[in-house]
Order: structure tokens, then C-alpha cells, then sequence
């Protein structure tokens, strides 16, 4: 990963969560539980992030 990247993973369930928020998720191309995807660290990005955070893991690029 460079920098400038963002490896995010689905920890929880989408399952009952309101629309905008598992709109985000996906948006961010999470999928299913434990699904990793590897996202652009711009704003945009981290908007969505930050509205479905209590369902990710967020790790920075090394």
C-alpha cells in the first residue's frame, strides 16, 4: 500500500443499519463481514468512513 491509501475493512453487519449508512459502506466497495478494501485517502472517502464507522477497521498505508 502507498501512502496516501486506506485499507478498510467490514467488521460488523450492514443488517439494520439505516440506509445512508450501509449506502456508505457499500459505496466504499464493502461487501459481506471481513471484507478488505483498499480506497483513495481523499475527503470524499472519509466522509463515508467516518458516517459508517462503528461497523470498520480503518488502517492507514504504510
Amino acid at each position: 500500500m502507498a501512502d496516501g491509501q486506506l485499507k478498510i475493512t467490514l467488521v460488523k453487519s450492514l443488517n439494520g443499519q439505516l440506509r445512508n449508512i450501509a449506502a456508505c459502506a457499500r459505496g466504499l466497495g464493502l461487501r459481506r463481514i471481513h471484507q478488505s478494501v483498499v480506497v483513495r485517502d481523499t475527503a470524499e472517502n472519509r466522509g463515508m468512513i467516518r458516517a459508517a464507522l462503528h461497523l470498520l477497521r480503518v488502517e492507514k498505508g504504510a
